[in-house]
C-alpha cells in the first residue's frame, strides 16, 4: 500500500530529468473535470473540477468530511473515480498512471513511511521507487533532505523522530524526484506551532519551484501560504478565488474570514461553512 501511494513501478523506468520546471513545462500542471466518487450508495464527491497553475500554491479549505482527502487520492491516482477526467502537465492520469505519475509527489495525511528504516535508506528506496538512476540517487536524497531540513537526521531511525520531522520526511519522499505538481494532505495537522512554522516555510518554498495543491481545514493557514483557495462542502466546491481577491472585497487583509462573508452573502449555505471554519480557526 505504502509504495503504491508513492508511485507505480514500472519494468522499464524512464525518469524525469531532475532539474526545475523548465521554461517549456505546461502552465497548467494538474487539472481535475467533473469528478464524481460514490461509496456503496452514498456519492460522496459530486462534479468537482479544478485546475493547478504552474508555480501555483492552491489551498483546498473544508472542515473534516468535507471530501478533501478523497479528492486527493483522486487526483493522485490512488483511487479511481467513478466518472471524469484528471491530466497531470498534460498526461491523462487513469489512461497512462504510470508516466502521469512520474510528474506527482504525494504526501497523505498519515504518511507512508516505514518506521523502521533510517531516513537515508528510506529516502534511497523512494528515489529507486521513482525511477531515478542509480548514479543519481544519491544527489537526489542530499537535495531533498536539504530542502527538508533533515540533514542532521540522515543516520536516525524513522520511529525515533518527532511527529514533526516525520512529516518532513513524508514530504522529502513526495519531492525526491523533483516533480512538477506536489500534493500535500493536512500537512500541518497535530503539529505543534513551531513544527507548523518550520513546515508552512518550507511549504512556501515548495512553491517556488512546483506547484503546490494542499488541503486544510485552517483559514490561517490558506491566508499565509496559498495564492488561491477553493472552499469545499459535502463534497462540492463551492467557492473558488484568489486569497488576495477575498482580501480585497471591502475588507483589509488578514480577515479572510469576514471578507468571504461579505462577498458571499447572498449564498447562506457557502457563507454559514467559512463562518464555521473561521471559528474552529481561532
Amino acid at each position: 500500500m505504502r509504495a503504491h501511494i508513492l508511485g507505480y513501478i514500472s519494468p522499464h523506468p524512464q525518469p524525469r530529468p531532475f532539474s526545475t520546471l523548465s521554461d517549456t513545462a505546461p502552465e497548467i500542471t494538474l487539472s481535475a473535470r467533473k469528478l464524481m466518487r460514490r461509496f456503496g450508495n452514498l456519492q460522496i464527491i459530486h462534479d468537482v473540477s479544478l485546475t493547478l497553475r504552474r508555480g501555483e500554491v492552491l489551498g483546498l479549505l473544508g472542515h473534516n468530511g468535507a471530501g478533501k482527502s478523497t479528492t486527493m487520492q483522486m487526483l493522485t491516482g490512488c483511487l479511481l473515480p467513478d466518472s471524469g477526467d484528471i491530466e497531470v502537465c498534460g498526461i491523462d492520469l487513469l489512461r497512462q498512471p504510470i508516466l502521469a505519475k512520474r510528474h506527482l509527489g504525494y504526501l497523505p495525511e498519515t504518511p507512508p513511511l516505514y518506521r523502521e528504516l533510517r531516513v537515508d535508506d528510506y529516502l534511497t528506496f523512494a528515489a529507486r521507487l521513482r525511477g531515478i538512476e542509480n548514479g543519481k540517487v544519491a544527489a537526489a536524497v542530499a537535495q531533498a533532505k536539504r530542502r527538508c531540513g533533515l540533514d542532521a537526521v540522515g543516520g536516525k531511525i524513522i520511529a525515533t523522530l518527532s511527529k514533526g520531522y516525520q512529516q518532513r520526511v513524508g514530504i522529502a519522499q513526495a519531492i525526491v524526484h523533483n516533480p512538477e505538481v506536489v500534493v500535500l494532505d493536512e500537512p500541518t495537522v497535530g503539529l505543534d506551532p513551531a513544527q507548523i512554522r518550520d513546515i508552512r516555510a518550507l511549504i512556501r518554498e515548495l512553491g517556488d519551484g512546483s506547484s503546490v495543491i494542499l488541503s486544510t481545514h485552517l483559514l490561517g493557514e490558506v491566508e499565509s501560504l496559498c495564492d488561491r483557495v477553493e472552499i469545499m462542502q459535502q463534497g462540492r466546491l463551492i467557492y473558488g478565488d484568489t486569497t488576495a481577491a477575498l482580501s480585497s472585497h471591502g475588507g483589509e487583509p488578514g480577515r479572510l474570514e469576514e471578507n468571504f462573508i461579505r462577498i458571499t452573502e447572498r449564498e447562506t449555505a457557502a457563507a454559514a461553512e467559512v463562518h464555521t471554519i473561521a471559528e474552529s480557526d481561532k
